[in-house]
């Protein structure tokens, strides 16, 4: 199941050939869709499940949370001393509560780029505050550092929100380097990144557990975090705003809401976390064959992360219009889908946001951005149907 990839870059895809198992030539030309969630089967799961059965405990912070959480936060510490990762009941509900616990001025300005799904700006509005719209970069697509630094002291924002777009590594140190010089708090949103984007020194970093990502458990969140008094708050601000001390634990100092993880999603996460090796080998796998193939595509241009890890979609920019190239994608039996399309700033809720740069970048991904099938359920058969498919355009 591996491609041969061609020994010069001038070759088409016409010069690929596969290893292709029978199980896959019976395939024939079936649909080939762009996402497809890899979560653990019923026997995976059933000896979590019997210890959920046997502790009758099955949410507000229950063993299998605390375990999971305790697992989440050795994954994203790279071996440093993280204080604490804080799981929730969703991605959304993860990135609304870190971006309260930022404790901001009323209405404050909060720069975001334009490039990113709706829940970004969701959150900020959310939490009473402003969306200013920026630009991204063109290589990687995501808001740079050294840009936040000039547009934020121009539009006077109070803090900043980069995204890890597509799942693609991010350059946290960098950010820290920011938040350090600005004293502006930073917070990540990493939704589809568990894996491949660290928490940092100073920034905080909200990730997603939806379906769809690749340590996915259906529904849930994590707030990752070196700040223990902002732990604490966000624990409590998860649990209807009661006191994270167990000695004061009745009492309301601040209002929240209801957005802590559920014993059974837990137990999908910690099956999750112990297959998460194999499930980065195939990633790795298909994310190298995928790119170097690629890059032999004239017109085709891959988004470049900070480092080798593989993304959490595929997306790419093509010389042609995206729903044109869309079409003829699907008219092959192969499935696409335009992430962050539209843009903020061409969505009816947010077109009067207002905007810190213009934003020739984003609007060019808005044009030229498809998202192609990457799932660890694909084939050699697949890969090459598809970028087949893709040169035919």
């Amino acid at each position: 199941m591996k491609l041969t990839l061609p020994p010069a870059p001038q070759e088409s895809v016409g010069a690929f050939t596969a290893e292709i198992t029978a199980d896959e030539d019976r395939r024939g030309d079936a649909p080939i869709r762009v996402l497809v969630p890899d979560l653990p089967s019923t026997d995976e799961l059933l000896p979590l499940l019997r210890r959920i059965d046997e502790a009758r405990w099955y949410t507000n912070g229950g063993p299998l949370v605390r375990e999971y959480e305790a697992r989440v936060t050795a994954l994203i510490a790279a071996g440093d001393s993280l204080a604490e990762c804080i799981a929730t009941s969703s991605g959304t509900s993860a990135l609304e509560l870190a971006l309260a616990g930022l404790d901001l001025p009323g209405n404050s300005r909060v720069l975001v780029p334009a490039y990113t799904f709706p829940a970004t700006a969701n959150a900020v509005i959310r939490n009473g505050h402003v969306p200013v719209l920026c630009d991204v970069c063109p290589d990687r697509w995501t808001l740079a550092p050294g840009v936040a630094r000039t547009l934020v002291e121009r539009h006077r924002c109070k803090a900043v929100v980069p995204v890890a777009v597509h799942g693609c590594s991010m350059p946290v140190s960098e950010w820290d380097d920011f938040s350090q010089a600005t004293g502006l708090p930073v917070l990540i949103d990493a939704a589809a990144s568990l894996a491949s984007v660290h928490a940092g020194q100073r920034v905080v970093v909200a990730y997603s557990l939806h379906a769809t990502k690749p340590l996915g458990v259906g529904e849930g969140g994590i707030i990752a975090t070196r700040d223990r008094a902002l732990a604490s708050r966000l624990r409590s601000a998860l649990n209807h705003g009661f006191a994270a001390n167990a000695n004061d634990a009745e009492r309301v100092e601040v209002p929240g809401t209801n957005a802590r993880m559920s014993e059974y999603a837990a137990a999908v996460g910690l099956v999750q976390l112990a297959r998460w090796p194999q499930l980065l080998r195939r990633r790795r796998e298909l994310w190298r064959t995928y790119r170097e193939a690629l890059r032999v595509q004239p017109g085709i241009r891959v988004q470049q992360g900070v480092d080798d890890l593989p993304p959490s979609v595929l997306t790419v920019t093509t010389h042609r219009d995206a729903a044109d190239v869309a079409a003829t994608l699907h008219r092959n039996g192969i499935q696409t889908r335009r992430w962050y399309h539209p843009p903020l700033h061409e969505h009816p809720a947010y077109a009067a946001l207002p905007r810190a740069s213009a934003l020739p970048v984003v609007e060019q991904l808005a044009r030229h951005a498809i998202g192609l099938p990457f799932h660890t359920r694909l084939t050699a058969r697949d890969i090459v149907r598809v970028l087949s498919a893709l040169e035919a355009s």
